[in-house]
């Protein structure tokens, strides 16, 4: 928040905030503000109607971080149910090597931000001029966690996504169909071409069995 108006006046300043204050920490260590957010889901869903809003935790490092935080929300009065689901981000090492840990502390679906994602597998800030070149959501070890992750989820019984500019991408829809994912999230001017890619792929995969 700290380049929202005020933000200065409560944010600290941090050397790296990519790795810092952030994600499920955060919400754990500073509870009254994640409380407002899930108080405006909560009159969203329960006022307005509107029940297909869910809720995705962001940057959740370790499995014990998923469990404090689903404390905290049963505590504010959501619950997951078939109307009410619960997702991850999966954009951490620490996720893709411990995934069958946090699903089974009780998620519905995860999302691969293969931003931060690439970022972390690689070591390589995309946003650092010296070193962006490096930055490559194609690399075999990024692929290696998609894959991973995916079929992960898939044997686990759960919704996968994956997300980012590499969801746009041919060869990483290749991996990601492949695997069995569930969806794909990209912006909204890629949507006609990402539909028509994935049903070009699909109707391969489908002539090929």
């Amino acid at each position: 928040y700290r380049n929202l108006i005020g933000g200065r006046a409560y944010e600290p300043i941090e050397p790296n905030p990519m790795l810092g204050y952030r994600g499920a920490f955060r919400y754990i260590h500073d509870p009254e503000v994640f409380e407002l957010e899930i108080e405006a889901i909560k009159q969203v869903r329960n006022k307005r109607g509107y029940k297909n809003l869910w809720l995705m935790l962001p940057f959740v490092r370790t499995p014990n971080e998923l469990l404090q935080v689903k404390k905290i929300i049963s505590g504010l009065g959501l619950y997951r149910s078939p109307s009410f689901k619960l997702w991850m981000m999966v954009e951490i090492p620490s996720n893709v090597i411990l995934l069958e840990e946090f699903i089974a502390h009780g998620i519905d679906g995860i999302s691969i931000g293969t931003n931060d994602l690439t970022m972390l597998i690689l070591g390589t800030d995309r946003d650092n001029s010296e070193v962006a070149h490096e930055f490559d959501e194609r690399d075999p070890a990024v692929l290696w966690a998609i894959e991973k992750v995916i079929k992960t989820a898939s044997k686990n019984k759960i919704t996968s996504s994956i997300c980012g500019q590499a969801a746009s991408y041919s060869d990483i829809l290749d991996v990601a169909i492949k695997s069995g994912v569930t969806s794909v999230s990209v912006s909204p001017d890629l949507v006609g071409t990402v539909r028509k890619l994935i049903s070009q792929k699909e109707e391969i995969i489908f002539k090929q069995r």
